[in-house]
């Protein structure tokens, strides 16, 4: 995790962002002064710079839906539309394969004859 200071500043970020108030190096500051912690004087403005242009509410409800994100640990879940087609491919392959082994047997082939 990372350091108080830069913890601090998330924290007041998010709370600037709860309210629907711009986030802004001051802002950052002064929610730092009344809660009495002490941070460098560049961590504030380099947190307000770093999040300006962007909307913290969506980028926190849209966290792992990123077209660059990785996979998620233990599997993404899949989408709706993959995930019936998924069941019907496998229902067929394992028809397939039944179909083969009855057919191998019919003409003789079969493992055990």
């Amino acid at each position: 995790m990372g350091s108080k200071a830069e913890l601090a500043c998330v924290y007041s970020a998010l709370i600037l962002a709860d309210d629907d108030v711009a986030i802004t190096g001051e802002k950052i500051q002064t929610i730092l002064k009344a809660a009495a912690v002490d941070v460098e004087p560049y961590w504030p403005g380099l947190f307000a710079k770093a999040l300006e242009g962007i909307s913290v509410k969506d980028l926190i409800t849209n966290v792992g839906s990123g077209v660059a994100a990785g996979p998620a640990p233990g599997g993404a879940p899949v989408p709706a539309a993959a995930a019936e087609t998924a069941p019907a491919e496998k229902k067929e392959e394992t028809k397939k394969k039944e179909e083969s082994e009855e057919s191998d047997d019919d003409m003789g082939f079969g493992l055990f004859d």
